[in-house]
């Protein structure tokens, strides 16, 4: 089976006044259509950095960044935008809904830059999906930090990506509303075969994946599969 994503001897070095940071320092990894990845590490240890460049939100220094089979390392940002509209979602810990707008004006949304005509259908649709239907036409600040969550979700997929990466999903929830989140997550890789990557500090999560990639100072210093110690 194609990879879906293949990232290939990628670094990333910033430049702070005369001081240069290697946050990433040589990172392969492969990720199959379907798979659930967790990607751990302590904060500073480029976890974030690898799931913003991998999701074509930023640019390594060097290597490569192969998705569905073809090297995007190279394109322009207008055609990194495209392949983001396409074949990616998002889903952040501090969620980046509009207030002004409704649940479904910040779902339907992204279909707007794609051009999705029938954006308003799929965006109930997505809302019902993940227990929103009676909390469509709410405002942000009038829901719960879980219901908002299910709102990125939601958001996430009205372009049906191929891949979501997943920053922290949980890490503003309770116990519970992160639980329920997880299970979304989980049901929309099982039955829409979406690829799963998130970054996590929870272990608790993270053992509900396929495969867990330790970083640690820019390196992947262990990897672990379901049921593999």
């Amino acid at each position: 089976m194609q990879p879906v994503i293949e990232l290939k001897k990628l670094k990333k070095t910033y430049q702070l006044g005369e001081t240069q940071l290697d946050v990433l320092k040589g990172i392969d990894i492969i990720i199959k259509k379907g798979e659930r990845i967790a990607i751990m590490g302590p904060s500073g240890s480029g976890k974030s950095t690898v799931l913003h460049i991998a999701g074509c939100l930023d640019r390594p220094t060097s290597g490569k960044i192969i998705i569905e089979g073809k090297d995007v390392s190279k394109l322009s940002d207008n055609e990194l935008a495209k392949i983001r509209r396409e074949k990616i979602g998002f889903v952040f810990q501090f969620f980046y809904l509009i207030p002004a707008l409704s649940a479904l004006e910040n779902v339907a949304l992204p279909g707007v830059f794609s051009g999705k005509k029938d954006r308003i259908i799929v965006a109930e649709k997505l809302l019902r999906l993940v227990g929103l239907g009676d909390r469509m036409h709410h405002k942000p600040p009038q829901l719960s930090g879980g219901e908002r969550q299910r709102v990125a979700i939601a958001r996430s997929m009205i372009n049906n990506p191929k891949i979501i990466f997943a920053d922290e999903p949980t890490g503003n929830l309770d116990s519970k509303s992160g639980k329920d989140i997880m299970n979304i997550l989980m049901k929309l890789n099982k039955e829409a075969d979406v690829t799963l990557v998130i970054v996590t500090h929870d272990q608790n999560i993270a053992s509900k994946t396929d495969r867990i990639i330790y970083l640690k100072d820019g390196i992947i210093i262990k990897e672990k599969r379901r049921g593999i110690k």
